[in-house]
């Protein structure tokens, strides 16, 4: 791997560039865009494994199609992708001495993502890579990276092979770290069956910036992303508030764009940001092209299943719970944090008094109506950043 430091071809106002959208992808101030290509300019080209177990490829099929940065940028000149089983240039005895050379070189410097889910059953024997089973390999390959991401569904929580009745014992990336079965590393998951494309770069090169992942929710993902659910960011819920669903995928409730709940939409049971963020370059997303979200971003989801029976005839136990901070944490991320830092010493009025400065009306730049609800939730969410009960 070459050590020149990342943006050494990347002229300034395109680095510059770079930062500043993969900033407002991760919810940041525009005004650390510059700040991230000052520190960009200075890290070298990360070294990176990429293991592929128990998956289809979709997940790297999604990183080829990021735009911010794109794969071009993303493989010359922000990391050395040394070792990929569909990207790679080698194979064979070449590609297995790459990836032994990096263990050996660049311990404890070289991130390690993994998409697909381990299998464990027959000790180790359903799936193996230059004989080596693929638990084995995570095992070695983890032992000295400084962190670990898990890119998709697969990765993150076990996924399709993990589904009933899981022949091959598939497990997820986190649960063997929680087992000690594997050695635990600092840990993101980007769950998506695949992840959106700018969820995994922007995720990346926040490490790559600030040598650490952005904010975690309590299932290791990115609060950015996966802080809200798909129904709170859909563009059709003003039909969802209003009571106008679509009872058939060729009714005129259907045509005219109305809300997919009655067709089994799981939108209020997901956090993803496909609403906001969407596919090929901003263009669409599936609820958008008449599909209900049938929750690819959450645990369990394949046995879970019912996509096309609606969720008020299920059971009312699928719904997570969720706390008043958590649900203001949502919200901060989702509308205050485009102005505010999300730290206690940033804001000069204490928490319980927000709520009543907010009612008021007498600050000129805010913008945001909330309820009442809301304003309980943003200031449970605040109090707990000040470390009050």
């Amino acid at each position: 791997m070459e050590s020149r430091s990342l943006g050494t071809d990347l002229s300034r106002r395109a680095l510059l560039k770079l930062c500043v959208v993969a900033a407002s992808a991760l919810a940041l101030p525009a005004s650390l865009g510059p700040v991230m290509a000052e520190l960009a300019a200075t890290r070298r080209r990360r070294p990176v494994i990429w293991l592929s177990f128990q998956e289809c490829t979709g997940c790297t099929e999604s990183l080829t199609r990021s735009v911010a940065p794109d794969l071009e940028q993303l493989l010359f000149e922000l990391i050395s992708l040394d070792y990929h089983h569909t990207l790679q240039a080698a194979s064979g005895a070449a590609a297995e001495e790459a990836r032994q050379q990096i263990l050996s070189e660049y311990a404890g410097e070289y991130l390690l993502m993994v998409d697909g889910s381990v299998p464990t059953g027959a000790s180790g024997g359903y799936s193996t890579i230059a004989g080596i089973s693929n638990l084995d390999l995570l095992r070695k390959c983890g032992d000295s990276a400084a962190a670990v991401i898990a890119v998709g569904t697969c990765a993150s929580f076990g996924g399709l092979p993990a589904a009933a009745p899981n022949p091959t014992g598939a497990r997820e990336v986190a649960g063997l770290m929680d087992d000690g079965q594997i050695p635990k590393r600092p840990l993101v998951n980007v769950p998506g069956c695949p992840p959106i494309p700018e969820a995994i770069t922007a995720v990346l090169l926040h490490y790559l910036v600030f040598e650490r992942f952005p904010a975690l929710d309590e299932r290791r993902r990115p609060r950015v992303f996966y802080g809200a659910t798909v129904h709170e960011r859909c563009s059709r819920y003003h039909h969802f508030a209003e009571g106008r669903f679509a009872q058939s995928f060729d009714d005129e409730g259907a045509r005219k764009g109305w809300c997919l709940l009655a067709l089994g939409c799981r939108g209020p049971l997901t956090r993803n940001a496909c609403p906001t963020v969407r596919w090929n370059q901003g263009t669409s997303w599936p609820v958008v092209s008449g599909h209900p979200c049938i929750g690819c971003s959450e645990p369990g989801f394949w046995d879970r299943g019912s996509f096309y029976q609606a969720l008020r005839s299920q059971s009312e136990q699928e719904q997570p719970e969720v706390s008043a901070a958590e649900r203001g944490e949502a919200l901060f991320g989702d509308t205050c944090i485009y102005c505010h830092h999300p730290g206690p010493k940033s804001f000069s009025t204490a928490p319980k008094d927000v709520p009543a400065l907010l009612r008021r009306g007498t600050i000129g730049a805010h913008r945001f109506d909330f309820t009442d609800s809301q304003l309980a939730d943003l200031a449970a969410y605040l109090k707990k950043l000040d470390g009050q009960p």
